[in-house]
Formats: structure tokens, C-alpha cells, sequence
């Protein structure tokens, strides 16, 4: 079990430093290819923080590690379905940007499931 705890824990914590140097070196001029929607960026880089706290977090309580863990999961999945939408209507998100918000959603659900398993199994060990 805390294998598992330091794994996810870990695994949020270096999603997020990746997260928030590769928004800091776009915000500062790199060009990763493809055209840059700012708001998601934005987004994007800030949310690097919130996931690194996350892995924090997680690492001291698995309780309050799985809440965060929603709570990211659930504004990338708005924020998915907002870029999804731009997407289609032929608006300037990239191919490359969806397809990672798709990856950054499905690792956030990863995540809380993880969590959440962890508290479910540590309430029935008692």
C-alpha cells in the first residue's frame, strides 16, 4: 500500500514540474511546433502547480491527496470538453494540444482512482 501511495504521489508530483516547465518555456518563447492557444497555456502552466501540491499532499494523506485528485480531474475534463468543442467549431486549438489535454485527463482519472482505491482499502483494514 505505500508503495502505491509514493508511486502515485510521485507520478503527480513529476507530472507536475514537467507540466510547469514545459508552459514556462512556451510563456518564454519556445515554440513546441504548433500553434499555441494562450488561455489553454495559461491554464495548463498554473495547473502544474496544483498538481505538484497534489503529489505533496498525497504523499501525507491519501484522503485529501485523492480529493485534489478530483478536483484536477474534473476541471480537465471541462477544460477538455471546452477545447474539444473550439476543436471542432475550427477554432485555433491544435491537434496536439487536445490530444494532451486527453492525456492529462486520463492521468488525473488515474490518479484519483488510485487515491480513492488506497482510502477504500485503508477504511476496510480498519
Amino acid at each position: 500500500m505505500r508503495i502505491l501511495k509514493n508511486a502515485l504521489a510521485l507520478t503527480a508530483l513529476l507530472f507536475g514540474l514537467v507540466t510547469i516547465f514545459a508552459g514556462i518555456r512556451v510563456l518564454f518563447g519556445a515554440s513546441p511546433g504548433y500553434g499555441v492557444f494562450w488561455p489553454l497555456l495559461v491554464y495548463n502552466t498554473v495547473m502544474g502547480v496544483g498538481y505538484s501540491l497534489t503529489g505533496i499532499i498525497g504523499s501525507r494523506d491519501i484522503e485529501r491527496g485523492k480529493y485534489a485528485a478530483a478536483i484536477i480531474f474534473v476541471l480537465n475534463l471541462l477544460v477538455l470538453g471546452v477545447i474539444a468543442y473550439l476543436y471542432v467549431a475550427g477554432s485555433v486549438v491544435a491537434l496536439e494540444s487536445l490530444l494532451a489535454m486527453i492525456l492529462r485527463t486520463v492521468v488525473w482519472l488515474a490518479l484519483f482512482l488510485g487515491f480513492a482505491w488506497l482510502v477504500r482499502r485503508k477504511a476496510l483494514s480498519g
